[in-house]
């Protein structure tokens, strides 16, 4: 249940044998027209989740492309990828100034909804694609979207041979690992760094993936964080109905205790982003198993994660310490494992919400930053102070190698500053956000001057 990478690691392209298609409307050429929702009447093995992201490739190769995460061994205990499919119109490499974007389902096995969401939702995207709505065009078109639907495979299988809505069998990997408690805990080092005013983020050290207690599936998931440049994620579970996020684990070492990350505001805003599309979440409905106390509709449909209950370990909160990547809970349903015939209802409540939550990868703003022979600067340091209220963000992000940057913000003023220390002198500016509907985040590019051109460089 609760919770769920970010910059270029060597990723394994592959191809996928065609196999069946599951969906008899279709053509084994992948052509034709098949029924919209003709995957959402059956759970997928592993091989037929293949299939169908093959399939979807095979109908939408202008703006498709697979890919498996790579590692040392590279593939779960039992043997199994975890497997990709990157939707965008120009799907092959990242482009300067268009964000990545990820979802990560299925990471406890036995909670199933997500999974098939995504597939759905890959499905959904090519066909709305090549039907030429507007809205979907633009989204592939300034976005580079990664869909990962399981990264608990092993789980999934032993989850589906003992099949129950709400058993835990199958929510660890094959080793037995919590994959939600496995990730290096970076929480502890900024909460002393916060005391001592130091490093606020891109906290991981390396060696400690070293460890051997770390799952194969957790060290191919850090890599993919930290190579490519995303900017926005949300990791799908189920066991309950609300969006979580940071931070997940308390200060105190209380067992549950507000615990506000320094960008709480704008987590707040995509959190709700995603509740307000979705029918249920907001409303009043029956309490799941897990909400303990809670009645989140009360609270919009967002919970802070350590509030809920405090987790060492979570992906959420090392996506925010390790990368510039921001990245939500979303739980979409008391039922881990619900029968197969209810997957259309839960396609309904969240096609809109998971659309609505991808558009967030564009709010605040972006640029780039290089110095005064054009030359793009990577690891610039890019800081805001809320002038608004008067507030120091306090969690830098930085550009990306081709010296592109995205700051999520929500709407207000700020005084932003770039730096690249100790060969350039840092640049102010400050800047209006105002997000409007559907379009990209504000351009705020910054030209850093040489030290050695300038007295005036300021410490921030």
């Amino acid at each position: 249940m609760k919770r769920s990478l970010c910059g270029f690691v060597v990723f394994l392209v592959v191809k996928w044998g065609p196999g069946h298609d599951t969906c008899s409307g279709l053509s084994a050429s992948g052509r034709g027209r098949p029924d919209d929702l003709c995957q959402l009447t059956r759970h997928h093995n592993y091989k037929e989740m293949l299939e169908l992201m093959h399939r979807v490739h095979r109908r939408c190769p202008d703006i498709t492309r697979l890919y498996n995460l790579s590692g040392n061994p590279g593939t779960t205990v039992e043997g199994r990828k975890l497997a990709v499919i990157v939707i965008s119109d120009n799907p092959d490499r990242h482009e300067i100034g268009k964000p990545e974007f990820k979802y990560v389902a299925n990471m406890h096995g036995n909670e199933v909804i997500g999974r098939e969401m995504l597939l759905q939702l890959m499905h959904y995207l090519c066909d709305e694609y090549h039907k030429g709505n507007k809205d979907i065009r633009k989204l592939i078109s300034i976005t580079r979207i990664h869909l990962m639907p399981s990264m608990n495979p092993d789980g999934w299988e032993k989850a589906n041979k003992s099949w129950n809505m709400s058993s835990s069998e199958g929510r660890k990997n094959a080793q037995g690992i919590d994959l939600n408690r496995n990730f290096p805990n970076l929480n502890r080092i900024v909460y002393i760094n916060e005391k001592k005013c130091s490093k606020n983020n891109h906290l991981l050290n390396y060696e400690v993936l070293k460890n051997s207690t770390f799952a194969p599936e957790t060290k191919m998931v850090v890599h993919w964080i930290m190579d490519i440049p995303f900017v926005l994620s949300a990791n799908i579970h189920e066991g309950a109905l609300v969006v979580s996020y940071p931070y997940d684990e308390t200060r105190s070492g209380k067992p549950k205790e507000l615990t506000k990350c320094p960008d709480d505001a704008t987590f707040r805003y995509i959190s709700l982003a995603y509740a307000d599309k979705h029918p249920v979440m907001q409303k009043p409905h029956p309490k799941c198993y897990y909400d303990g106390e809670w009645d989140f509709y009360k609270n919009k449909g967002i919970t802070n994660g350590a509030n809920w209950y405090s987790i060492r370990g979570g992906m959420q909160d090392f996506n925010y310490l390790s990368s510039n990547c921001f990245e939500v809970t979303l739980e979409l349903s008391c039922n881990k494992f619900p029968p197969a015939s209810h997957l259309i209802k839960y396609w309904n409540e969240n096609r809109d919400a998971l659309l609505n939550y991808m558009w967030m990868s564009h709010i605040g703003i972006k640029g780039q930053v290089k110095n005064e022979n054009g030359k793009p600067i990577a690891n610039a340091m890019i800081h805001v102070r809320n002038l608004t209220d008067g507030m120091d963000i306090n969690h830098d992000i930085t550009s990306a190698r081709d010296g592109d940057y995205w700051r999520l913000l929500i709407p207000g003023r700020y005084n932003v500053t770039a730096c690249a220390v100790p060969e350039y002198v840092c640049v102010s500016k400050v800047v209006t956000v105002e997000n409007p509907v559907h379009s990209e985040a504000k351009k705020v590019s910054f030209t850093l001057p040489w030290m050695a051109k300038s007295a005036n460089y300021r410490k921030i």
